[in-house]
């Protein structure tokens, strides 16, 4: 038992761990220090005007909150060193919300005691607001929060800033902003008092809002009280006096705890004012929690640790709920108290239980303290606060905002000021989506686009059907898209296709490659349906590639799936659909003109002559019952058939026609009028769909000037036709006159 290594082997053990609890006890202290701050002013903002008699219970209120929410959330955040306190936001929207109630029941009779109401609407609105974060929790649907539109979140907090500004302004000088009260604030000692806290307000930011150290707060609160008193006396003015003018607060009695769930206090609640403060209800539910949930981000990036947002939502539900039951009011994690302690050494869950600790003993100390405040070193803290959460989201912003998100940003907060926060919530949903909508119609829904020639499929191909794909690779234009396409990017969409096919006009196959695409909405398939349109037009066919289920539907339901749109998986499958389609097409002509070749050889006896009269002539497809040319026309070509069959219709009675003659494949019509010139003396019609050359005057005249033997040749083969053809004729009516 006397061996040194024996007996101080648990030294080592201990000295960290006390090491870590006096690092969680500075860093703890170190935010008391902006916790009893805020919350003197807190009480101040909420506990103004009518009810400032009550300061007292104000002050038991907000201190209960900080200690429970403290208490709670260090002993069960996924961050063991957060700080949670009522913040500048909840306080705001409680402070409204406590007006509001006051307003109400005073306006219905000027008599009826005001403490126990307000302390029944702040607890019961907090004990909601705890359910409602509980709620989103446990069904992780807090993160739909984050879904709301930028600009809405940001006009909704810098309204708060500016109702917090309004708030300390009737703090210093005992009335609201109003236009009635404004003849009030013009008078000397208002705006001396105005002044001095607009004073305090520029020290804070220009000392403590840039170094941010944990005792430097303090330290200009004590100096403010200190310059106030001493002006006080070198001017020869008492405490008493002071407090008569208006320059610091009356003393509030000792702070006064009262559980607000009494029966008489319940029946005399006034009810009949609940549907008048459902909107201020829902703010303060829609602040807290989305201060729970960006703090908690704003902790995740300043400090580099990960947190539970589902865990945090239940913690601090849990806090709000047991907060109301004891008659305080809404209160979240801080960032800046968070951040402090760990700057300070704090890592612990010791951190918060000190902070609640500290909130307790203020109980006992705050309300002498009050008592020798002036009122200017308080509202100014309240005007830097909300000042700089206007600076925040008035000026930061509008580097981070589009103009038109900015100016629905100030529209939000100037309608939440105006008309209360349930009308700036909605409206402001109302513009963001519209924003929203008017901004993403303006992103391009093409993220590139492609032709045939410069992007094929995977498939090795020969060098004659490269060769092919290189002439007419352009027959296939592609197009990327992405985004969401609804009505205003997939008109856009359209009006792109529309100049395509007239700038390509020998595209035959579009592709739209969906594979970025994240939806489409039904006005989208009307936009869609316009480009079939379009293409069916032109004779273009339409392929869609990567097409999901969800959008493929809703295509369906428009009827644009059908004849003339063809759904291929997979782009490359798609590449290589179209390409062989092109080939195959392209070996048709190429036997097509193999036939034409040799046919014209056995007539013209020379594959040289064939190739310079098949330069000459000009290719047409006819369709069945279209008439190729019509009696009483200038004879002014001939037709060589290569495929099909046409027939040659003369006048009959009733305005009916009659067919003569029908000539088939690998036979001409027309050569006698190209011979005569004389006018047509009957209808060539097509019978079934057609393959013809076309031997028009012009080209017959040249081939007579530069080229005299092919000339002859066709005369001689002219000729031969003719003499069959007369041949048949004096055959048929050798049989009729039998």
């Amino acid at each position: 038992m006397t061996d040194p290594a024996i007996t101080f082997t648990p030294a080592p053990r201990l000295e960290p761990a006390l090491k870590r609890a006096l690092n969680d006890i500075l860093g703890g202290s170190a935010a008391s220090v902006l916790t009893v701050t805020f919350g003197l002013s807190y009480s101040l903002l909420i506990f103004a005007g009518p009810l400032s008699p009550y300061l007292s219970y104000g002050i038991a209120a907000t201190f209960i909150s900080s200690a429970v929410l403290a208490a709670i959330v260090a002993l069960g955040s996924s961050l063991p060193f957060a700080i949670a306190a009522p913040d500048s936001s909840t306080a705001a929207v409680t402070g409204i919300l406590a007006a509001s109630l006051v307003e109400r029941v005073v306006a219905a009779n000027p008599a009826a005691p005001l403490l126990s109401p307000v302390l029944i609407t702040l607890g019961l609105s907090t004990v909601l607001t705890g359910v409602v974060l509980c709620g989103l929790g446990l069904t992780r649907m807090g993160r739909a929060i984050r879904y709301v539109p930028y600009p809405v979140v940001g006009g909704f907090l810098g309204a708060t800033g500016l109702l917090i500004v309004m708030g300390a302004i009737r703090v210093i000088t005992d009335h609201p902003v109003q236009f009635a009260t404004l003849t009030r604030l013009a008078n000397g000692i208002a705006l001396s008092e105005l002044g001095a806290a607009c004073a305090m307000a520029l020290v804070l930011y220009l000392t403590w809002h840039r170094s941010r150290s944990p005792f430097g707060l303090p330290i200009i609160l004590v100096g403010g009280v200190l310059t106030a008193h001493l002006a006080f006396w070198i001017t020869g003015v008492s405490l008493n006096e002071a407090r008569a003018l208006g320059w610091t607060f009356q003393p509030p009695p000792q702070a006064a705890f009262m559980v607000p769930w009494h029966v008489d206090g319940l029946i005399h609640y006034p009810w009949f004012a609940v549907p008048d403060l459902l909107g201020n209800l829902v703010a303060v539910i829609f602040v807290t929690a989305s201060s729970t949930l960006f703090n908690t981000t704003g902790i995740e990036v300043a400090v580099h640790r990960e947190a539970n947002l589902e865990r945090e939502l239940n913690v601090t539900g849990t806090a709000n709920m047991l907060t109301g039951v004891l008659g305080g009011y809404a209160g979240c994690i801080s960032v800046s108290r968070s951040v402090l302690n760990f700057s300070s050494g704090g890592r612990g869950r010791l951190s918060g239980l000190t902070v609640a600790a500290m909130s307790l003993l203020m109980l006992a100390i705050a309300p002498d303290l009050l008592g020798f405040i002036p009122k200017f070193v308080l509202g100014g803290l309240l005007l830097y606060l909300g000042a700089d959460q206007l600076h925040k989201w008035i000026i930061e912003s509008r580097k981070r905002l589009s103009k038109l998100e900015y100016l629905s940003l100030i529209a939000i907060i100037a309608i939440i000021v105006v008309w209360g926060f349930v009308p700036g919530i909605l409206i402001g949903i109302i513009i963001g989506c519209a924003t929203f909508a008017f901004s993403a119609a303006r992103v391009e829904s093409i993220k590139y686009s492609f032709d045939g020639s410069e992007y094929r499929s995977s498939l090795d191909r020969s060098r004659d059907d490269q060769e092919v794909l290189q002439a007419h690779g352009g027959k296939i234009q592609g197009l990327n898209l992405q985004s969401y396409l609804f009505f205003g990017s997939a008109n856009r969409l359209y009006q792109h296709v529309k100049r395509l096919l007239q700038e390509r006009p020998e595209c035959r196959y579009l592709l739209f490659d969906f594979k970025l695409v994240t939806g489409v909405d039904s006005s989208a398939a009307y936009s869609f349906a316009q480009i079939k349109r379009s293409a069916a037009e032109l004779g273009v066919e339409l392929i869609l590639v990567h097409l999901s289920a969800a959008a493929e539907k809703v295509l369906r339901s428009s009827d644009f799936i059908g004849e003339g749109v063809t759904i291929i998986p997979e782009l490359d499958h798609a590449l290589e659909w179209c390409e062989n389609e092109i080939i195959s097409q392209h070996q048709g002509l190429a036997q097509e003109e193999a036939s034409l070749r040799d046919w014209f050889a056995g007539i013209l006896d020379s594959e040289s002559d064939a190739d310079a009269l098949i330069h000459r002539c000009q290719r047409i497809e006819v369709s069945a019952g279209e008439v190729i040319v019509q009696a009483g026309d200038p004879a002014d070509s001939m037709h060589f058939i290569l495929d099909g069959r046409v027939g040659i219709m003369v006048p009959a009675e009733d305005d009916r026609t009659t067919r003569v003659r029908s000539l088939g494949r690998y036979t001409t019509i027309g050569e006698m009028g190209l011979v005569s010139h004389a006018p047509r003396s009957a209808t060539i019609q097509a019978e079934v769909d057609s393959v013809l050359y076309v031997l028009n005057t012009h080209q017959f005249d040249a081939i007579k000037e530069e080229d005299p033997a092919l000339s002859h040749k066709l005369l001689t083969y002219f000729v031969s036709v003719m003499a069959e053809r007369l041949t048949f004729a004096n055959r048929t009516i050798a049989v009729l006159r039998r």
